[in-house]
Parts: structure tokens; sequence; C-alpha cells
């Protein structure tokens, strides 16, 4: 279960300042609902993808 900021508190911030685990959780928990997502949320959704990108990828133990 996820236990770190939410959504209303990190939309403040910049994504860089995002943790990992952070962009890990909303990215799988708006990959889910993309097909539902209005045009604000495929914009947030590219841009947690963006920082991912950014940070060489989310490492898989």
């Amino acid at each position: 279960m996820y236990a770190g900021r939410d959504m209303t508190e990190l939309s403040m911030m910049a994504k860089s300042e995002w943790k990992t685990s952070e962009l890990a959780f909303f990215h799988l928990s708006l990959q889910q609902i993309a097909p539902y997502l209005n045009s604000e949320g495929q914009t947030i959704h590219r841009e947690i993808i963006k920082e991912i990108e950014n940070r060489g990828g989310i490492k898989v133990i």
C-alpha cells in the first residue's frame, strides 16, 4: 500500500522533486486508468513518464 504524499501536495511541486517511489506509484495508477483520463490527467501522466525517463527509468528488483 502507498503511504507517501498525495497528488494534491505533489501537484504543487516540480516532478524533479518527487521521490522515485512516488513517480512509480502514480505512473502505475494513471496507466491503469489511462482510457478514462481527461486532457489534464494525460498531461500529468506524460510529465511523470518524462521525469522517469530523465532519471534513466525505474529499476525493478
